[in-house]
């Protein structure tokens, strides 16, 4: 009796591993602006294989000291990206963005090219691979602290790739960093970005989305942030929304319990993924399953 149910857990066990959904690939990416190679997570859901629809495409950035398979490898629950792949039918695609990239074209540095990187190489390279609808209507960004930063600072300056951008406590104001305790790591952490000048508080005010305001106006493209009362960037957040909100600028904010955390983090995506999903339907993209 004890080895028919053993044989019986054993059984139930592989069918669940054998009916699990989204399936997880790695992706090289060619960047011809930093003369490397990158990988980048691709989770495609289950219907993927099933389909021959083209599908929307979430892109999905990780923070500062991270990389690309952060997602994937820090959320308590492990399955989150791909349950989300598979509840809301799309393709999610998690880039590298190095350690302290905040995915901006440095201007010292030509090895350090992330905006160019995620808006040229790598949308192109996922388009070419994926059946994915490679136009703006189909695609989304939106990210973690560093990445927060980076899904908004690059759908303002390419609205006509995204048609939608989000943040979770996101690193808004970059000179937040160097009144930290901290400063002097940050400052040598940021010199693959910013070189000798990496000390200067106005050159990360000047590529702060603090200052875009103006821009996120003007684009128009459907915006969520949120942060967690007791992150350390709370107040940037704050203040981003203010700007917003003097500008007139539709958006969805919105505070929680939680501090600068994975479970906070886990927590916050799939209120992302809900609201790109409805603006995906009204955009008329969504995939059949």
């Amino acid at each position: 009796m004890k080895k028919i149910k053993m044989l019986l857990s054993a059984f139930l066990l592989c069918l669940t591993t054998m009916t699990y959904a989204a399936k997880v690939d790695t992706l090289q990416v060619a960047s011809t602006a930093m003369g490397k190679t990158y990988k980048a997570a691709v989770v495609l859901p289950n219907s993927y294989a099933k389909s021959k629809s083209a599908f929307p495409v979430m892109y999905l950035l990780h923070g500062a000291y991270g990389h690309f398979s952060d997602w994937l490898k820090n959320t308590p629950n492990k399955k989150l990206v791909h349950n989300l792949a598979d509840q809301y039918n799309m393709i999610i695609v998690m880039p590298e963005g190095e350690t302290f990239s905040f995915y901006i074209d440095s201007p010292v540095n030509k090895e350090s090219q992330f905006e160019t990187f995620i808006t040229q190489e790598v949308v192109q390279k996922v388009d070419k691979t994926y059946r994915t609808i490679a136009a703006k209507n189909g695609r989304v960004i939106t990210g973690l602290s560093m990445g927060g930063h980076g899904a908004l600072y690059l759908s303002a300056k390419h609205p006509d790739l995204f048609c939608a951008a989000g943040s979770m406590s996101g690193a808004v104001d970059m000179s937040t960093m160097l009144n930290r305790d901290s400063s002097a790591q940050i400052v040598k952490l940021m010199q693959p970005v910013f070189g000798d000048k990496s000390g200067n508080t106005e050159l990360y005010e000047q590529n702060s989305v603090l200052r875009m305001a103006d821009k996120l106006k003007a684009n128009k493209l459907p915006l969520i942030i949120d942060c967690g009362v007791d992150d350390f960037l709370i107040e940037p957040n704050r203040e981003l929304h203010r700007r917003l909100v003097y500008n007139k600028v539709d958006h969805d904010y919105t505070e929680r319990p939680g501090a600068h955390t994975w479970d906070y983090w886990e927590n916050s995506l799939p209120y992302h993924a809900l609201f790109f999903s409805k603006i995906l339907a009204k955009n008329q993209v969504t995939a059949k399953k």
